[in-house]
């Protein structure tokens, strides 16, 4: 390529970054004589206008009104992105508040990890998704009840990582509020071995067959998964966003959203990429045009078990929120290796990724032994 055209396209490129960041800020479309006032004042109108016009052509810009400035396409914020990867644009306060808020000595992991997206969705107000593999060595606290309908009851059930697991339990006969509170006090006697309540008959045998039938479903759920758990929050955040004030653009968002599948996929994809991934506009379908995800994996003990993915609109700060994303993943893989071994907590990943899991059936006899199901303490 001959020096002055590779230097042209340098100038193009120069004037689409600076295009792009104006963008960002202002959410306007951009004129030539805007640009020249914002950092490219050693450049004409005239040429800015040329470089313009050879960018829209490229795909990189487009043009709402023939009167009007410009603005990125999803290529364009592909390539800011892809221009700033290795960014490391982070503010010193947004360490400091990671480091205090991820900084703790706790087992409860899962409790642990919802806080921890509850802290980066605020942080970037922005929707948070995160991949977790399966912590082991976790005990049931506690298990109630709640009456649906005659026949429905909601069980409850609390683990001593913070997990929380619900099931719909059966009966032939209608149980009193009086009733669930005695059967919940007859889960306690089981997994504690303390005093043994007064229940009637029917009671006595409803409350057997409830906590017998919790933990079979616990324990076939605990020790045969096939999808790393999904912590979501922030869903909401992103009303704050002009791009989600269209009701046809917001509702695509909440279907990305509560898609779990599609975003567990997303996730194992950047975990088993080892690397910061992201997805802008077209690339995530759905005609989420104007939405973009971007994940970034964690690690315990140096091996990368899940990610952290944050969702927002294509016109995001791309730099700070690389920036964000690896050093909340770093405090928080530190924090979690230290916690692990701490409290010599082991942990599981999905069959499906085989990932240092057994292939045969003995596998459940061996991950069983480690699944200690009631509280004794």
């Amino acid at each position: 390529m001959a020096p002055k055209l590779k230097q042209r396209e340098e100038r193009e490129k120069t004037v689409l970054i600076g295009l792009v960041e104006l963008y960002l800020i202002t959410g306007k479309p951009i004129g030539s004589n805007t640009l020249k006032e914002h950092g490219f004042d050693h450049i004409s109108s005239a040429t800015i206008r040329n470089y313009f016009a050879k960018l829209e052509n490229q795909g990189f810009l487009e043009q709402q009104h023939t009167s009007g400035g410009r603005i990125p396409t999803p290529l364009a914020y592909k390539y800011y992105a892809q221009h700033h990867f290795n960014a490391a644009d982070v503010d010193p306060k947004d360490i400091e508040l990671l480091r205090k808020e991820l900084n703790k000595d706790t087992r409860e992991i899962a409790r642990y990890l919802q806080n921890a997206s509850e802290l980066l969705s605020q942080m970037t107000q922005s929707a948070i998704f995160l991949s977790s593999p399966r912590f082991d060595q976790d005990l049931i606290l506690n298990i109630k009840l709640v009456s649906i309908d005659k026949e429905r009851y909601l069980c409850v059930l609390v683990t001593d990582f913070g997990l929380v697991h619900t099931e719909i339990l059966y009966s032939p006969k209608k149980l009193s509020s009086f009733s669930l509170k005695r059967i919940e006090k007859y889960f306690h006697f089981r997994m504690t071995g303390l005093e043994r309540p007064k229940l009637n008959a029917y009671e006595d045998e409803i409350a057997a067959e409830f906590y017998n039938e919790i933990l079979l479903r616990h324990i076939v759920d605990y020790s045969n998964f096939s999808a790393e758990d999904i912590y979501k929050t922030g869903f909401s955040k992103l009303l704050k966003f002009s791009e989600f004030q269209d009701a046809s653009v917001l509702a695509k968002g909440l279907s990305l959203f509560e898609d779990t599948q599609y975003m567990r996929h997303l996730l194992e994809e950047c975990a088993e990429a080892v690397d910061l991934r992201f997805w802008i506009g077209d690339e995530l379908g759905r005609g989420t045009a104007h939405t973009s995800i971007i994940a970034v994996p964690y690690f315990i003990h140096g091996k990368s078990v899940g990610a952290i993915a944050l969702l927002g609109p294509m016109r995001m700060p791309y730099p700070k929120i690389f920036g964000i994303l690896r050093a909340f993943s770093a405090i928080l893989s530190e924090m979690l290796t230290r916690n692990l071994y701490k409290y010599k907590i082991t942990y599981r990943q999905p069959k499906t990724r085989e990932i240092g899991l057994q292939t045969d059936s003995t596998v459940y006899l061996d991950q069983a032994q480690h699944l200690l199901l009631e509280d004794k303490r």
